[in-house]
C-alpha cells in the first residue's frame, strides 16, 4: 500500500509540474466517464425497454417509438456528468467551466423538449388507432402542445447560455407582442378553425369532400393544424390552409356516405315530334308488358268513365281523353324503378317532366341508389339508362340528337334531286 501511495504521490507531483497535461489527462478521464456512461445506460436501459415492450405489444413501430424516445433520455446522464464533473478537472478556467456548464444544461432542456414532442407523437399515433379516431382528431392539438414546448425550452435555453433568469426575457415578451403575434398569425387562425372544425364536427379524415377554390375533389387523408390533405381523383394531393374550411364554402358528402343511397339524376332528352295518342294496335302491343298491365287497366277505367260523363260531346274524339305514349312510358320508368333491385325504395324516387327545350322534352328520374360504391353507382344508373334507351321504340318514342352528317346523307337520298 506504501508503495502505491508514493507511486500516486510521485505521479500528482509530476503532473502539477505541467499544468495543461494535467488538464488534458483531467478532461480526457470526464470525456471518457461521459461516453461510458452514455454506453452503459443505453446498452442497459433500451435493450431491457425492447424486450419489455416486447411482452406486451407487438407492434414494432409502437415499440421504436417508445425506445427513441428513452434513447433521447438518455443522453441526459453523459450531460450531467460533464456538467459536474468539468468543475473537478485541475487548472480549468472559471469561465471554461461557465460555460460547459451553461451549454450542457442547454442540451439537457433541449434533449427533455424533444424527449416530450416524441411523447406527444406517441400519442397522436395511439390515438389514431382508434375506430373514432377520425371523428375527433387530435393532431392539431398535439401540434399547438409540441410548439409551447419548443417555445418554453427555446427560452430557457437562451436564458440558460446567458446565464440569466427567464423572468428577464419573459418580461420583455410583452412589448414583442405584436410582433409575435404578427409571426404566428397563420398559427393562430389555423388553431381557431381546427377548434371549430373539431366542435362543429365539419370534416374527418375519411371524408370524401369538395371544394372548388381549391381545386379539391377527393378524400380527407390528414387533418393537421395548418393544412388539411385531400388526395384527389385523379391521386393528386391537395393541401388546404385548415383555416379555408371555416372561411370558405365546401361540400361534404359524408351524409350521403352515411345514408347508405346516392342520388340519381338524369334527364332523358325526348323528341317532342315522337309524342302522341296511343292507338288500339299499340295499346294491345303494350299491354304485354307485367309492369304495365295493372296501370293501363287503371287508367282505360278512368279514362272510359270520364268519356261517359261527355254525352254528345264524347262522340267527337278530340272532346275525349286517351292515353299518351309519353304518359305510359313515364309510368313504366315509375314501376320499373320502384321493381328494381338496385334502387333505394326508401328514399325519394320521381319521374318528372321537366320544361321544354330546344333539345327536346326532359324525362328527368330522381332517385337514389341503395349503395354508395362508386363503382357500383355508376353500374346501376348505366343499366337503368340503358334498358330505358332500348325500350324507348317500343312506345314510339324516340329520344333528341342533333343531325349528323349521317342524317343529311339519308335525308338527301330520299329528296329527288332538283332538276334546276
Amino acid at each position: 500500500m506504501n508503495v502505491v501511495k508514493e507511486t500516486w504521490q510521485v505521479s500528482v507531483a509530476w503532473f502539477e509540474q505541467y499544468p495543461q497535461l494535467e488538464l488534458a489527462a483531467g478532461l480526457a478521464i470526464l470525456l471518457t466517464l461521459a461516453a461510458i456512461s452514455n454506453y452503459i445506460l443505453k446498452r442497459v436501459l433500451i435493450r431491457t425497454l425492447i424486450s419489455w415492450l416486447r411482452r406486451f405489444s407487438t407492434d414494432e413501430e409502437k415499440v421504436g417509438m417508445h425506445t427513441s424516445i428513452v434513447a433521447r433520455l438518455a443522453n441526459v446522464l453523459p450531460a450531467i456528468v460533464l456538467s459536474f464533473g468539468v468543475a473537478l478537472v485541475p487548472n480549468m478556467p472559471d469561465v471554461m467551466i461557465t460555460i460547459v456548464k451553461n451549454v450542457t444544461n442547454a442540451f439537457i432542456i433541449l434533449t427533455i423538449a424533444m424527449a416530450i414532442s416524441g411523447f406527444l407523437t406517441l400519442v397522436n399515433a395511439s390515438y389514431e388507432r382508434r375506430p373514432d379516431a377520425n371523428r375527433k382528431p387530435i393532431k392539431g392539438y398535439i401540434q399547438i402542445l409540441t410548439i409551447v414546448v419548443y417555445i418554453v425550452a427555446a427560452i430557457l435555453i437562451i436564458a440558460t447560455l446567458i446565464d440569466r433568469s427567464p423572468l428577464i426575457l419573459l418580461s420583455g415578451l410583452g412589448a414583442m407582442a405584436a410582433v409575435l403575434m404578427l409571426v404566428f398569425q397563420d398559427t393562430l387562425l389555423s388553431l381557431v378553425a381546427s377548434m371549430q372544425i373539431s366542435s362543429g364536427d365539419l370534416i374527418r379524415v375519411g371524408d370524401w369532400v369538395e371544394m372548388p377554390d381549391a381545386n379539391a375533389d377527393g378524400d380527407v387523408i390528414d387533418l393537421a393544424l395548418h393544412t388539411v390533405k385531400i388526395q384527389n381523383w385523379d391521386k393528386t394531393i391537395t393541401s388546404v390552409p385548415t383555416r379555408r374550411f371555416i372561411t370558405t364554402g365546401f361540400k361534404n358528402w359524408r351524409g350521403m356516405q352515411e345514408s347508405g343511397g346516392r342520388r340519381i339524376v338524369r334527364s332523358l332528352m325526348l323528341d317532342q315530334q315522337t309524342i302522341g295518342f296511343i292507338d288500339q294496335e299499340e295499346l294491345e302491343s303494350l299491354q304485354r308488358f307485367n309492369l304495365l298491365k295493372d296501370y293501363l287497366d287503371e287508367k282505360l277505367q278512368e279514362i272510359s268513365e270520364w268519356n261517359k260523363e261527355l254525352a254528345d260531346a264524347g262522340k267527337e274524339v278530340v272532346n275525349t281523353r286517351r292515353v299518351t305514349n309519353i304518359g305510359t312510358f313515364r309510368a313504366y320508368v315509375q314501376r320499373y324503378l320502384e321493381s328494381h333491385p338496385g334502387i333505394h325504395q326508401e328514399m325519394t324516387l320521381l319521374v318528372r317532366q321537366r320544361d321544354p327545350t330546344p333539345q327536346g322534352l326532359p324525362l328527368q328520374i330522381y332517385a337514389f341508389t341503395n349503395t354508395v360504391k362508386w363503382a357500383e353507382y355508376e353500374g346501376i344508373q348505366s343499366d337503368i339508362f340503358d334498358h330505358l334507351l332500348a325500350i324507348l321504340p317500343e312506345f314510339g318514342l324516340s329520344v333528341f340528337q342533333n343531325p349528323t352528317g349521317r342524317d343529311i346523307s339519308q335525308l338527301a337520298a330520299i329528296i329527288p334531286p332538283s332538276k334546276n
